[in-house]
């Protein structure tokens, strides 16, 4: 008991002295911590574009238009593979976190195809002027670019998360 009492009335071993006895966490804890914490504002990023390219890849048929394949195709995809990539992120799996990558990049690839194999879309990247006359072209394209800015910085994100999150290599 006489240990516990201290001069300022504090327990003996809070005063700082005994630092060189404490455990430090490693840095690779805290980048895992940071990088998931990252990914998860990306993931929330990339679900709010994709419910924009939804929204766009599905107006044209109030109005009587057809269906592109190739955007609904791709925005299925999206939607999986954010899945997945939610459930690696919460649980630290890297082969849930490798398939989420691996989906998302095929989903920006498809999206990006599906721009540009439409005449119109082509037309308007062209003649800017034109963007008025096809106000819904111009939102697909300004959502795509949009996605896959995003889907780059995620591609980065998600590497160094799966990077951290292995063991360190053990020298012989």
């Amino acid at each position: 008991m006489s240990q516990r009492k201290s001069v300022n009335g504090r327990p003996s071993g809070t005063d700082g002295s005994d630092f060189s006895y404490r455990m430090v966490v490693d840095s690779r804890y805290q980048r895992v911590a940071e990088g998931k914490s990252r990914l998860s504002k990306l993931l929330f990023i990339q679900g709010i574009i994709q419910l924009l390219a939804a929204v766009v890849v599905f107006l044209p048929t109030v109005e009587g238009g057809a269906l592109d394949r190739l955007s609904v195709s791709s925005s299925v995809i999206f939607f999986i593979s954010l899945l997945i990539g939610e459930l690696g992120q919460k649980r630290s799996r890297a082969s849930l976190l490798k398939l989420y990558l691996f989906g998302s990049s095929v989903a920006v690839i498809i999206s990006g195809v599906s721009v540009l194999q439409r005449k119109i879309s082509l037309e308007v990247i062209k003649d800017l002027s034109r963007w008025a006359a096809s106000k819904l072209e111009v939102s697909q394209i300004g959502v795509v670019s949009l996605g896959l800015g995003v889907q780059i910085f995620a591609f980065a994100v998600t590497t160094s998360l799966i990077h951290n999150m292995a063991p360190p290599k053990r020298s012989l």
